[in-house]
């Protein structure tokens, strides 16, 4: 067969497991999308009856899944791809991307059903209930675990050093709090877990027909990684669980190929015996590897909550924010800030100010110029998770933080479009000062990816170009998680055969070599951004550290 035949014939298989459904997409040699399929949790797989992919608990706060479920979910999306006729025998690497957090726990059965299946039988007629010993099992939705949090912390000597050692302080959503529940709670349960996954390494275990490696990325949401030395912390495991590190494994970098795909899957599906499986890795980390941005991009992505993602050359000690290991950059590492007042904020002032039209809401934020005649508003209408603050603030050109007032501001702007345009100014603002806080540097290369629901909305965007002072760019393809994950198991496959003579390339060079950016150029900074938007800055702080201090520190 000539070479370009064979490399047309060449292709990557990614995986997503996100909260809600199982997505599946193939690429060629150049990268380009030949199929997807999914299989949706709530309508698909009725029989486990989740709302959103998940089922409450019957305590507050308590959210599970039935592991079973995610495995009947991955004989759909195989079945799904067969019947498009897609030759799987071309596939020469897997990877996968998962929601963070989540954690199963394999029984001795399970293992040894993972090892042992047989071709002629559905995955979940093997992998079934009996493979696990917790059989609900908690995911990130689940914030039931305050009270292990607290132990944990106390026990390595407080959050600070939580942060220093695992870079985010102990979060009830984190795995360890929650490996330490089940330790707590289920005891004979925890005891009967032979190895226990996260959702990422399930998925590649699946593939594998052994339990998988847990990969630096998705290790770090977990309290129990140490990112700079990227091996779990003997200190936080001590606090977690007995004998936790022989149920965990070593982790991997993201790139390692775990081994070739078990043969269940070469005479079930046609896969070709020496197809490797590449590590899998958590939802943020492998969208961050799909966007393909370098570290002078900012990732705003404007959903329900805000979120941003950056790389850093070092872990900032910042007490709330996430630092995870960089899915691609051995060197760097990952930042994650997370905002609770995004969209929800946006809406409600549409509603009361702009006729719930977003047409109208957009006329009233354009007709205002930048800087908003002086005039700047905080909304945290929830509890924000930084700055620690709750509440309206909302200051005129005249005020400032020492004036009498400046901790009660004023009720309300003269006009509608005011308000909207101190709302969105502020919000940019805030993000901008947390993300410095972090460790982003921001200069004349700094160029900013707007992803989510609202980055479909030029206004919004031009504000965000104005007080970034920098371009923003939206991606065409929305799915940076899947795509990470094709993505990875083609670099991962390219390092594995390089030759010794040829010079390694990094992942994002390799990537875009073979593909082109999704990316679209939507709205560049006004002349005068940074002259209108440096001193406000200052000022969103002074507001921030009012309303911060209303809490009581």
């Amino acid at each position: 067969m000539p070479q370009e035949e064979q490399d047309a014939k060449q292709t990557f298989l990614g995986f997503d497991l996100s909260t809600q459904k199982l997505k599946a997409i193939l690429l060629n040699s150049e990268l380009n999308v030949v199929a997807t399929a999914e299989a949706k949790f709530d309508s698909d797989l009725p029989e486990f009856r989740t709302i959103g992919g998940a089922n409450p608990g019957p305590n507050k706060f308590e959210y599970f899944v039935q592991p079973v479920m995610w495995v009947k979910a991955m004989d759909i999306v195989l079945d799904r791809l067969v019947m498009q006729e897609v030759d799987l025998s071309t596939v020469l690497a897997i990877s996968g991307s998962a929601q963070q957090h989540g954690s199963l726990y394999w029984s001795k059965h399970g293992i040894t059903a993972l090892q042992n299946l047989d071709a002629d039988k559905f995955l979940h007629a093997q992998i079934d209930d009996s493979a696990f010993v917790v059989n609900r099992t908690p995911i990130w939705m689940d914030a039931s675990t305050l009270k292990q949090c607290f132990e944990m912390e106390t026990a390595i000597g407080g959050h600070t050093e939580m942060v220093q050692k695992t870079g985010s302080k102990c979060y009830a959503r984190f795995t360890g709090p929650q490996i330490r529940k089940i330790y707590q709670q289920r005891t004979h349960a925890y005891e009967d877990a032979r190895r226990i996954s996260l959702v990422s390494s399930f998925l590649a275990s699946l593939f594998l027909g052994k339990v998988a490696s847990i990969d630096y990325a998705d290790g770090s949401g977990m309290n129990l990684l140490d990112i700079r030395n990227k091996t779990w912390s003997k200190t936080c495991l001590n606090a977690c669980a007995p004998d936790l590190e022989e149920r965990l494994g070593e982790p991997v970098s993201g790139f390692s190929i775990l081994g070739n795909v078990s043969d269940y899957f070469v005479q079930r599906f046609c896969f070709p015996p020496t197809c490797k499986v590449v590590a899998c890795t958590g939802d943020n980390p492998s969208a961050l590897a799909g966007m393909l941005v370098d570290k002078n991009w900012l990732s705003i992505s404007l959903g329900t909550s805000d979120t941003l993602m950056m790389t850093l050359d070092e872990p900032p000690n910042l007490e709330e924010g996430h630092v995870l290991c960089h899915p691609t950059e051995s060197h760097e590492y990952m930042g994650l800030l997370c905002f609770r007042n995004g969209s929800l904020v946006r809406e409600a002032l549409k509603k009361s100010e702009a006729d719930n039209n977003w047409e109208r809401f957009n006329e009233l934020l354009d007709s205002t110029p930048r800087g908003n005649f002086g005039n700047m508003a905080l909304h945290f209408n929830e509890m924000e998770i930084i700055p620690k603050a709750k509440g309206t603030l909302r200051w005129n050109k005249d005020m400032n933080s020492s004036s009498h007032d400046a901790a009660k501001g004023v009720l309300k702007f003269s006009s509608p479009q005011i308000e909207i345009r101190a709302l969105v100014e502020g919000q940019m603002l805030h993000h901008r000062a947390i993300a410095e806080d972090m460790g982003f540097h921001f200069g004349s290369q700094t160029n900013i990816l707007v992803t989510g629901g609202a980055s479909v909305n030029k206004s919004i965007l031009q504000v965000i170009a104005d007080v970034f002072n920098a371009p923003v760019y939206t991606q065409n393809e929305s799915e940076a998680a899947l795509l990470g994950a094709a993505y990875r198991a083609a670099y991962a496959y390219h390092l594995h055969h390089i030759s010794n003579t040829e010079s390694i390339k990094s992942y994002r060079n390799f990537i875009l070599g073979q593909t082109p950016n999704h990316l679209k150029l939507v709205c560049e900074p006004n002349k005068d951004s940074g002259s209108i938007y440096t001193p406000m800055l200052q000022r969103y702080r002074d507001m921030a550290h009012i309303l911060e201090s209303q809490f009581g520190h």
